[in-house]
């Protein structure tokens, strides 16, 4: 099976639990070629999938999710009967299957050793090849640079600006990821000059999905697993 070049988002979260195994493994069976998770840091120092920094939306528990220890939040249920999985476990079962874009969701400096942690679990299971250090927090990529020097890093912003390539230049960094409302064609096309692969993120609806399936060239990130083959597929029978 050819494989579907896009961004899983969280996973397959229109049909399954967000940043679970269970959405990670209909990814993988969809075929996308990367997937997108989030990442933050237990109490007790081990990274764990989650995007919220509470627990209240996506689990049946309460709180800060770094105030909790990996122990207790593995009695959660993260929806369907599925665990908050450990970085460890979802890379275990991405691995060698796509290229992992993770999400630093850290903030200021809320979770102290989050990217020194995440970058022994990638290093500890060989997988620096396949994975994107990413965050809006820019100063926690600039930690990871520091960290290491050829890991693939990115930046995530918002809002488009010219303001970004300089900095992501002087970080060695080849990834920009940017809420889809605000990217243009001339900014796809300044992307291309600086050698940037762009991420857009997160079109859900066909007529959206539709338009970025014109540039072949660009990582779009969706919830709309289905919808996205779809037009890809269409694109690719109008090409052929």
């Amino acid at each position: 099976m050819s494989k579907i070049h896009g961004i899983a988002h969280r996973g397959y979260p229109l049909k399954y639990p967000e940043n679970t195994l269970r959405g990670f493994r209909a990814a993988l069976e969809m075929g996308f070629d990367h997937l997108e998770l989030d990442v933050q840091l237990t109490s007790d120092g081990i990274p764990v999938v989650i995007h919220d920094a509470t627990l209240d939306r996506t689990t049946n528990g309460q709180g800060l999710v770094r105030s909790h220890t990996l122990q207790e939040l593995k009695q959660l249920d993260a929806g369907e009967g599925e665990q908050i999985p450990t970085l460890e476990e979802a890379l275990l079962l991405l691995k060698d299957q796509l290229i992992v874009d993770i999400e630093l969701k850290q903030t200021g400096d809320a979770m102290p050793g989050l990217e020194s942690a995440t970058l022994e679990v990638i290093i500890r299971l060989g997988m620096k090849e396949q994975v994107i250090l990413s965050s809006f927090d820019h100063y926690s990529i600039e930690r990871v640079r520091e960290l290491d020097s050829e890991i693939a890093i990115g930046l995530i912003s918002y809002g488009a600006s010219a303001s970004l390539f300089p900095y992501l230049a002087q970080l060695r960094g080849k990834y920009l990821s940017v809420k889809h409302i605000y990217v243009t064609p001339s900014f796809i096309e300044r992307c291309r000059e600086e050698d940037v692969r762009l991420m857009v993120w997160t079109p859900d609806d066909e007529a959206s999905l539709q338009a970025w399936a014109e540039y072949p060239d660009l990582l779009v990130c969706t919830n709309n697993l289905e919808g996205w083959i779809s037009v890809s597929e269409v694109r690719q029978a109008q090409l052929s």
